[in-house]
């Protein structure tokens, strides 16, 4: 099977996977979906994790099966690194969490200085409003 590809051949910009099929009971499924984090990654950049994780990351052994010295390694680590970060900052904006509007956080803020609610309570408001990060 050839991997599937991340990227529009024409334009370059992110697909949209809009259709899968199961193949044994030929169910179908339509709607927006998106390409996993992995899917970015070359083949040689996936066996190399492969390898990276059968040797339960124990470099010396990656050395002695890939036979490629240390800092080869090291680089490959980078650029896969460099790759997955790449496949991060390209998800969909639907994935990020909400960031509260200003008008809700003054509200939030106003709530405690008038003693409506606690610096606690407002601190767990905002932070549900981003998804648990402040």
């Amino acid at each position: 099977m050839i991997n599937m590809f991340h990227q529009c051949p024409a334009c370059g910009g992110n697909l949209i996977i809009t259709e899968c099929k199961c193949a044994r009971c030929q169910l179908q499924m339509r709607g927006e979906f998106h390409p996993g984090t992995f899917a970015t990654l070359s083949t040689d950049q996936l066996t190399f994790i492969k390898v990276f994780l059968s040797a339960r990351g124990n470099l010396t052994e990656m050395e002695r099966v890939l036979g490629i010295s240390y800092p080869t390694i090291r680089n490959k680590l980078d650029e896969i690194n460099v790759a997955l970060d790449q496949s991060d900052e390209n998800k969909p904006a639907g994935d990020e969490p909400a960031v509260p509007s200003e008008e809700d956080r003054r509200s939030i803020l106003q709530r405690v200085s008038g003693g409506q609610l606690s610096a606690a309570e407002a601190l767990q408001k905002l932070q549900k409003s981003q998804g648990g990060k402040l």
